[in-house]
């Protein structure tokens, strides 16, 4: 198996008058002088440069082969900074935010199944998803999946429901990525931060393969992650929608946290989870932070892309999806929508406070996913746009986003399994485009694009 290591490390910066002080010099002698080297650094600094971090806390074998290299940035310079506080100043926040928070954070009620239903959601039509988009408090219930059990063992269960405080969340599906560890952990993060992973029977099978599991405990661990498997057969044939459950319905999951981060399996935090809450969520005050998307602003411009780079292989649907839209008042991205500054976001990393606004933007956004497919940034505009009330929305700058997660290649191998056979593409209709399609029914969303 993997080696497991953990270090003491020591405690530099616990007084925060040291490090006030002393970060104040440094910092600007650091500061300055790398700034003139590389504009890179503008990106984030941590406000003490002595915050001590935790070790490599796994080692994996040899045998679990993982890329070395992260895929690099395109991005060199960062117009938008954000500044990190120190880490123990971040640490008592949290916990003081975290402590006043209501024990019922949610707010929201949800439509309940029987549990054992045919349904993990209910595919509802565009009308009755449409008629939860204006949300008032007066005890109705919003479809947000579980209407059929989330097949997980009820020791994870009661696992992921004490969690309080923290989580950060991944999925592997398909054994598509490989488990990487977070970076720059601070030395008390792993005693407030959860870490859980969830993975099919296919994932896991290479786990133990590889010898990163042991089938002699119930608690399967590895490095700071904890790994749930799930019984994805009871769910959906699409792996990647499977993987949308622990990524939007992440409240439901852990109950009882006040703050999450989704983490894309082929990303790799290198700053600490509680840092980038602290930056990005909290002292923005917002109910979620998200990346703009480096290339696209307006939904349409990523339909496109699906289509031409086949990431969704069924064109006719992703037509019936944007048409539907449409029709029901997706406008392109203008300045009028500030402070909303992009309509594609990059949903690799996701940052959370779980509460009213998060969370009915959540419940609505799987409701679409399921719906049509799980590219999320399809419908992620117009969910934003339509729901009522707003949600409060960081979208950060791509630069941000490099500077604080490497980003990996999926890996698609997989050990004594064949190779599936590619999947044709299922081409569009010319006939449905001449009659009523996407050129009629977005005429004007397509005319006030181009006019941008």
């Amino acid at each position: 198996m993997g080696k497991l290591v953990r270090t003491s490390t020591p405690l530099l910066c616990q007084s925060k008058l040291l490090c006030s002080s002393l970060s104040y010099f440094f910092l600007s002698l650091f500061f300055a002088f790398y700034t003139s080297l590389s504009p890179t650094t503008k990106c984030h600094f941590r406000s003490c440069p002595f915050d001590p971090l935790q070790s490599p806390l796994f080692i994996y074998p040899q045998s679990y082969g993982q890329h070395k290299h992260p895929i690099p940035t395109i991005i060199s310079s960062c117009n938008s900074p954000v500044f990190f506080s120190d880490y123990s100043f971040v640490l008592d926040e949290i916990r003081r935010v975290i402590a006043n928070s209501s024990s019922d954070s949610n707010g929201l009620r949800y439509v309940q199944g029987n549990k054992n239903g045919e349904k993990f959601g209910n595919n509802y039509t565009t009308q009755k998803r449409l008629s939860y988009y204006d949300y008032h408090d007066d005890g109705i219930e919003i479809p947000c999946g579980f209407l059929k059990k989330f097949p997980i063992s009820d020791y994870d269960r009661i696992a992921m429901e004490s969690c309080n405080g923290v989580v950060v969340v991944s999925a592997i599906f398909g054994n598509h990525d490989k488990i990487r560890q977070p970076q720059g952990l601070g030395f008390n993060t792993l005693d407030h931060v959860c870490f859980y992973m969830f993975v099919d029977n296919v994932t896991i099978k290479q786990l133990y393969f590889h010898n990163l599991l042991s089938r002699k405990t119930k608690e399967n661990r590895i490095g700071v992650w904890r790994i749930v498997e799930v019984s994805s057969e009871e769910l959906y044939e699409n792996p990647a929608m499977n993987g949308v459950i622990p990524k939007y319905l992440v409240h439901r999951l852990f109950p009882n946290s006040k703050y999450s981060i989704w983490v894309d399996a082929k990303m790799q935090l290198v700053v600490d989870p509680l840092l980038l809450l602290h930056s990005l969520v909290i002292m923005e005050n917002v109910d979620m932070a998200i990346s703009k998307h480096p290339l696209y602003v307006h939904t349409m411009e990523e339909a496109m892309a699906t289509a031409r780079w086949k990431k969704w292989r069924d064109v006719d649907s992703l037509r019936i999806q944007i048409e539907t839209y449409c029709e029901n008042g997706l406008q392109p991205w203008s300045s009028k929508k500030h402070p909303y500054t992009s309509d594609v976001p990059d949903s690799a990393i996701i940052l959370r406070k779980h509460g009213v606004g998060n969370n009915l933007f959540s419940c609505l956004l799987f409701n679409e996913l399921e719906a049509f497919n799980p590219r999320d940034q399809l419908a992620f505009a117009f969910v934003r746009d339509q729901m009522n009330p707003k949600m409060k929305l960081n979208m950060f700058d791509v630069e941000v986003f490099e500077h604080v997660a490497s980003e990996y290649r999926h890996n698609i191998k997989q050990h004594g399994s064949d190779v599936t056979q590619s999947i044709r593409t299922k081409r569009a209709n010319p006939g449905l485009l001449a009659n009523g399609g996407i050129r009629n029914k977005c005429d004007k969303y397509l005319e006030k694009m181009w006019d941008e």
